[in-house]
This record gives structure tokens, sequence and C-alpha cells, in this order.
């Protein structure tokens, strides 16, 4: 439903004349009627894991990246402490309703830290879409958890050539801010152009909080709890500035220290840390 439509319900023909107090009552009751956020009947809901089970994750919705990242990407190309581990329930497990993604202090092969990053790839990608995930965050400095996705193809070379879209991230050392980030080869990190906004969540570490990314053919948008707080537009130059028009895949992980979560370092005395995933759902245009 459009405005037009609100306007018509409530026996006003034209904004025009409107007051502003009608005017804001219209509004009002136009959110009201949508939700207030990204939703529109537009969207039908394509992939769901809404972990109504127990034990280890769906092996038909998410497969792991596993190890230290070495020898290509040693530290996972960041200098993160983690070793990814591989079907284990101290570090991935679905229980009361949630999916637990936990890092964990101890030794284990190359590294002194466990966690796990959960994919998508091989199991299902996506072009263009909604992506809601309801969530909440570990704390503590040195916890980075993430909510992101990679191409499926790398169709323009390696990263960021390809790009890479980051739904959610956060850093322990910023505990009250939340970040919606995209990288390509024009705006990355690397050269410091990366295209980034933020959020101010205050309770993002101990509150479920709704992250969602809207993707379409021109433009990228971030929400938090159905709250616009970002957008990247398609210059329509070349892949350089926009790669986004191929498959991507979802990643959801906990990192340790590294780069940017290990900022201003990681304190030892707070593991284990959890990301707490209430459900993931994708949906697309109809």
């Amino acid at each position: 439903m459009n405005l037009s439509d609100a306007l018509t319900i409530y026996g006003v023909e034209s904004i025009q004349p409107l007051c502003m107090h009608t005017f804001f009552l219209v509004w009002m009751a136009l959110l009201m009627i949508t939700g207030g956020g990204p939703q529109s009947g537009d969207w039908k809901l394509i992939w769901q894991d809404e972990f109504e089970y127990s034990g280890l994750p769906d092996t038909t919705r998410w497969g792991y990246d596993i190890g230290d990242g070495c020898p290509d990407l040693c530290g996972w190309g960041n200098n993160e402490l983690q070793y990814y581990t591989h079907r284990r329930e101290e570090n991935a497990r679905v229980a009361d309703g949630t999916l637990i993604i936990e890092a964990r202090k101890e030794p284990y092969r190359s590294r002194g830290y466990t966690s796990a990053r959960l994919v998508t790839r091989g199991k299902a990608n996506w072009r263009y879409g909604r992506f809601e995930i309801r969530a909440r965050l570990p704390s503590g400095k040195g916890t980075w958890p993430a909510i992101w996705m990679l191409p499926v193809e790398n169709s323009y070379g390696g990263w960021p050539r390809s790009g890479e879209i980051d739904i959610m991230e956060h850093v322990g050392h910023e505990p009250r801010r939340i970040y919606g980030t995209v990288h390509t080869e024009a705006y990355n990190h690397m050269i410091g152009t990366q295209k980034t906004d933020t959020a101010r969540v205050a309770d993002a570490e101990s509150s479920f909080h709704l992250y969602s990314l809207e993707w379409t053919p021109n433009e990228i948008r971030w929400f938090v709890d159905g709250e616009l707080f970002g957008s990247f537009e398609n210059e329509h130059k070349s892949y350089r500035q926009w790669p986004f028009d191929q498959p991507f895949y979802l990643i959801i992980n906990i990192a340790v220290g590294g780069n940017w979560g290990g900022a201003e370092g990681v304190d030892e005395t707070i593991w284990p840390q959890q990301l707490e995933i209430d459900y993931v759902r994708i949906l697309q245009k109809n």
C-alpha cells in the first residue's frame, strides 16, 4: 500500500490541502498498515531457517568454512585468532529455537581460540532479495560477529573485484554500534574508500534485533528493526563500482581479534561468547 491508497482509505483526495497534524496522522496510519519498515506485498519468502530443531545446524542449509585461513589468507586475511571448526557442537549448535555460534578460548590445532563460520555456499545463493536475520550479539573486546555475503563465482576476479556485502558487523570495543558495508574494487577498506553506514543499537548485546538488507539492481539498503539506516546506489558505471549483479551466498560467524575486531585488544576473561540467531528469512520480489 502506498500513501495515495492510505489517503483514499481515510477519505482524503489530495495531500496538498492537509495541515501538518492531519498529514502526520495519515502517515502514522500508513506506517501501521505497512509495518513501518521494508515489508511489502511484493516480497515472497523463498528460503528460511527458523531453527525449530536441536543439535548441529541443518546440513541441507548450512556448510562450514574450516581452519585458520592458512596458507593463502592466514588469519583469514585479517590477522584473526580463531580456528573455525567443522560440525562441532561446542562452536555451532541449535537449541531452544536459536542457532548458537560460540567462540571459545581453548587451544585447538594452530590457534588459541575456536569458533564457527556457517555458509550457504553450495546449498543456496541469491541475486537480489531481502535478507532478514534476527540476532543477539556477543560482547567484550575482541569479539567480531558478522552476517555477510560473498559472490559464488567471483565473476570479476578475486576480492574485492567481485564484491562483498556486509548485512551487519559489530566489534566489541564499540558495543552500541552496528555497521552495514559494501566492498568493491573502487570502494574498499584497503584503500580507505569503503561505503559504510552505522546505526546505534543500545542493547545489541543483550536483546534480539532484526537486521535486514534489501538488494535490488539499483540499490542496497540496510535496516535495523525496520528502520532504514544506510544505502548504496548503483552508479551504472562498471563492475568496479557495482559488481552486485551476480549470485551471492550467506555467511554467519564470530571472529576473534583481527585488525578491526582486536583494534583495542582482546579481553581474555570474557570467553565463551555467543552470537544467537532466532531466524534467517530470505525473500524476493514476486
